[in-house]
């Protein structure tokens, strides 16, 4: 962003067990602008979300122990619709896409992630916040 301030910027919690795709998502969303907050694991993630009270939640579905899933439950029963919950996965079929709107996910991004729909994603809901 050059040294500019995002208006749009979000404070994010990131939750993805592969360190790569957390590391690399959260150096792309912090490029943008946005605070990340990032953890690899579900339990962890759903204790960072009392903390952090996060405008959006980027959740791998794809968790080990507690799956992206009940943390998406889990999250919404801790803040309500105050958060935006985005599924971050390998499956796209809509039955997949409908189980993610059941457990409380506002939006589905498919793996591997395009920055560009990312960050669609992203203003797209921070200009629904403001």
């Amino acid at each position: 962003m050059n040294g500019t301030v995002n208006p749009t910027a979000l404070r994010i919690l990131l939750i993805e067990d592969d360190t790569d795709a957390r590391d690399a998502l959260a150096a792309l969303l912090g490029l943008d602008g946005h605070h990340v907050v990032a953890t690899g694991d579900g339990a962890h993630g759903v204790d960072l979300a009392k903390v952090e009270n996060p405008d959006v939640a980027v959740i791998d579905i794809g968790l080990p122990g507690l799956d992206g899933y009940e943390v998406a439950r889990r999250i919404r029963a801790l803040l309500g619709r105050s958060a935006i919950l985005i599924a971050l996965t390998g499956y796209s079929l809509p039955e997949d896409r409908q189980r993610a709107a059941h457990a409380g996910f506002d939006d589905h991004i498919v793996k591997p992630v395009d920055p560009a729909e990312l960050s669609r994603v992203l203003a797209k809901l921070a200009q629904e916040r403001r």
